[in-house]
């Protein structure tokens, strides 16, 4: 900046005791101790006897004091360069992300699931850009990718036939509804089984980073059967602990959810297609009505949710002795899942999954 007669400091919005608050308060030692500066001159110290007090001479101080007759405090503060300019358009970035969710093609990148060293290999070829394998990592993040851990889909999924078993829940209720039913309050329900056995099954916890933390699992074959349902507008359910999962299970289980249903209404259960659900000798409750839901898609039965948040909570990193220990096992994690009526809504609610929709 040019030399010359010193400037004159144009700002006066911040009083003495204002400007040594703001200094006081500031983040930046650097631009704190400009402002100071500032703060000596504007109290009647010479220019000279101000600089050299703070650590600067007469040359800085002026350069500082044009600054603050610019952009005031702020402009105290050491500028950031911008730095490069990234190396990918947003038009590549968004084409990378449709990459990178459509997954590879195995036969054709020979892997599975992306690595940041393939996905680094198909930037390099499509756009001519190197990165290293922490910079796509980083990149991925920016993105909003993340690592997460993949449900399982069964490949004759319909995704249609679940995107209109989500959008016509209400009018497949109203169609499987009995004449004498259509005149009451209808509570949607959903049903599923769940084995827990010796087994087991492990969960992730807390532990030093670096470290591979072990915990028991039992190698025997003994297992019980949890028979649930839960009514998510209600906060209620219905379980029972069975030897084996068929009709006669079944038809115990839709006994103890018919006792469940509020007096006076009548029950939509939801439910997968087993065998079981389906039978010809299956007793079903004059106060229930079975709506399957669309094949292969278990994803819309919020009941598998319930099953992770028990075997996360209660049913893991456990040894059971025998069959007897398995069943107070699973008796105790679904009476502490029903106690919390919250978690219950929270974990089975589902918007979709109303009669009026």
């Amino acid at each position: 900046m040019p030399t010359g007669r010193p400037l004159e400091i144009t700002r006066t919005e911040l009083s003495p005791a204002d400007r040594r608050r703001a200094a006081a308060r500031s983040r930046d030692a650097d631009a704190a101790r400009r402002m100071l500066t500032i703060g000596l001159v504007l109290e009647g110290k010479s220019r000279k006897e101000a600089a050299e007090s703070c650590g600067m001479d007469r040359q800085t101080l002026r350069d500082w004091v044009i600054r603050y007759n610019a952009d005031g405090v702020a402009g105290l503060s050491d500028r950031v360069p911008p730095g490069p300019a990234f190396r990918l358009t947003p038009e590549q970035l968004a084409e990378l992300s449709e990459i990178v969710e459509a997954g590879p093609d195995p036969a054709v990148d020979q892997v599975v699931r992306w690595r940041r060293m393939d996905l680094r290999r198909v930037i390099r070829e499509r756009y001519g850009v190197e990165f290293h394998e922490r910079t796509v990592g980083k990149l991925l993040h920016r993105m909003g990718f993340a690592r997460l851990s993949v449900r399982p889909k069964h490949p004759k999924a319909d995704p249609a036939a679940k995107r209109s078993g989500e959008k016509s829940f209400g009018q497949h209720v109203q169609d499987a509804l009995p004449e004498n039913a259509r005149d009451k309050p209808i509570e949607v329900w959903f049903a599923d089984e769940a084995r827990v056995g010796q087994q087991g099954t492990l969960t992730r916890i807390w532990a030093r980073k670096g470290t591979r933390p072990r915990a028991p699992r039992d190698c025997r074959y003994n297992w019980a059967y949890l028979f649930g349902a839960v009514c998510p507008e209600r906060g209620v359910g219905a379980g029972l602990v069975m030897p084996y999962a068929d009709t006669q299970a079944m038809t115990a289980h839709l006994a103890e959810i018919s006792t469940a249903v509020a007096p006076g209404a009548h029950a939509i259960l939801v439910l997968d297609g087993a065998g079981w659900h389906a039978s010809g000798a299956l007793v079903v409750p004059p106060n229930i009505t079975l709506l399957p839901l669309p094949p292969h898609s278990p994803e819309l039965n919020p009941v598998e949710n319930v099953w992770a948040y028990l075997r996360q909570d209660w049913l893991s990193l456990q040894v059971w002795d025998d069959y007897p220990a398995i069943v107070e096992a699973c008796c105790q994690a679904w009476t502490r899942f029903l106690a919390q009526p919250e978690v219950v809504r929270s974990v089975t609610t589902r918007a979709w999954a109303r009669v009026d929709a």
